[in-house]
């Protein structure tokens, strides 16, 4: 904790960051969205190296949802996705100006605890973040939870793509199709590791861009086997409600999903 006041601090960031405001003080108008596309086919894009190989222009003709540092394909091909997610707070510490002036082209969600940074924008909507599952101490601790309404709140679980997963299936998604999920991590020798916490030294491998968490930024360990639990548990509770993923990645090591291509969903 104190680590991350201090880079707080050196970035001029104000140090409240980690003080979210109470849930039940912000109104949430996240049930906008409720059945929205029902029946409907999505793409969640995940930011793997596979990413560079996908064709945007067919992506183009899909509802999309981007997380993080998919600005860096923006910059590269124009493509900008239809709904903009971030949840990790070291994410949003290295990249706060350019995830503040970035926008989704019908909507952006973030978690309460960042609402400070925006002005007030129609395009914008926050969530109440349940954190447990990274909570030690908590009952909830590495364990998968799925949110019936996301209006009320909506769980982590290790993947800011969860949080999309969650979105798509109240927002009445039918096809859940992903890309760029390559499931593959590697931290390079040069790297500062700190318990959890990885400071880069160096260029990004692990991602489609070099610089998405290259030198100077910090991230955390993947905890690949809690991302997969997490998936696992999501494909249950996707077809309970008659909903189907599709892993429409070029490669990669995820293998909880079904197979397939772009292509045969247009």
């Amino acid at each position: 904790m104190k680590e991350l006041i201090k880079m707080l601090a050196k970035k001029l960031l104000p140090l409240d960051l980690l003080h979210s405001p109470p849930s039940f003080s912000l109104k949430s108008d996240i049930s906008d969205f409720k059945n929205m596309h029902h029946g409907e086919t999505c793409v969640v894009i995940g930011n793997g190296p596979s990413l560079n190989s996908v064709d945007f222009e067919m992506l183009r003709n899909f509802t999309t949802f981007g997380v993080n540092g998919i600005f860096y394909k923006t910059d590269e091909v124009g493509f900008i996705p239809d709904y903009y997610v971030v949840e990790d707070t070291a994410v949003m510490v290295d990249n706060v100006d350019r995830i503040t002036k970035y926008r989704g082209k019908k909507a952006s969600f973030f978690p309460t605890m960042y609402k400070k940074f925006f002005d007030d924008r129609k395009d914008r909507y926050f969530f109440k973040m349940d954190r447990r599952f990274y909570e030690q101490r908590s009952y909830g601790f590495e364990v998968p939870q799925f949110s019936r309404d996301c209006n009320q709140r909506i769980f982590c679980n290790q993947s800011v793509t969860f949080i999309n997963f969650q979105l798509a299936l109240y927002m009445g998604f039918q096809k859940i199709l992903l890309v760029g999920m390559d499931h593959d991590y590697i931290i390079p020798k040069d790297h500062i590791v700190k318990g959890h916490k990885i400071l880069s030294t160096s260029d990004d491998p692990n991602h489609f861009h070099p610089d998405y968490f290259g030198a100077g930024k910090t991230w955390h360990d993947p905890k690949l086997h809690n991302v997969e639990n997490s998936y696992r548990f999501f494909n249950i509770a996707a077809g309970i409600r008659g909903a189907t993923i599709v892993n429409c990645t070029d490669g990669g090591k995820l293998e909880v999903f079904l197979r397939g291509n772009l292509s045969d969903f247009l």
